[in-house]
């Protein structure tokens, strides 16, 4: 078990988790402030819950999970009030490349987009991508050949 509590044991967590953290959000939010909240109320919710964990794997397993609960919960609040997230915050990097894709791999549906990121942005295998979100290997491939595909699609009719 991970010894939790000391000011030092956080201190490692947030600086070992925040920066890949704060990309997963971006990716699910599309807005830096939103993805801040999210990313900030896992951390909160560490403090509140202090869940034991086996190990560092563990641990950044329940962060990232986490921290996709409270972007799936800013995503949906946001989508009650019917103010579309890109009107409600300033833009990730406007004029980025990129920026397309990232608005496409937001747009995916939660399960596809998640496994997409972890995959393509912060390198995880398939199946490390499993032990984080508690799927199986092959569930975890199946969404990302599937995400994948809606990619194409949707990329295609933009450009059509």
């Amino acid at each position: 078990m991970v010894p939790f509590g000391t000011d030092e044991t956080i201190s490692r967590m947030v600086s070992a988790y925040s920066d890949m953290l704060l990309r997963l959000a971006c990716t699910r939010l599309g807005s830096t402030a939103d993805a801040e909240d999210a990313v900030q109320e896992a951390f909160l919710r560490l403090l509140t819950a202090r869940p034991a964990f086996r190990d560092e794997e563990h641990e950044k397993a329940w962060l990232i999970r986490t921290t996709l609960q409270r972007a799936s919960d800013i995503r949906r609040k946001a989508e009650q009030r019917n103010v579309p997230l890109e009107d409600a915050a300033e833009p990730i990097a406007p004029e980025d490349p990129g920026q397309e894709l990232r608005a496409a791999v937001r747009a995916l549906p939660e399960m596809y987009g998640a496994v997409i990121h972890l995959h393509y942005y912060e390198g995880y295998s398939i199946k490390e991508i499993g032990k984080l979100l508690g799927l199986p290997a092959a569930t975890v491939g199946t969404r990302l050949a599937r995400g994948r595909e809606r990619l194409r699609q949707m990329l295609r009719e933009d450009v059509i």
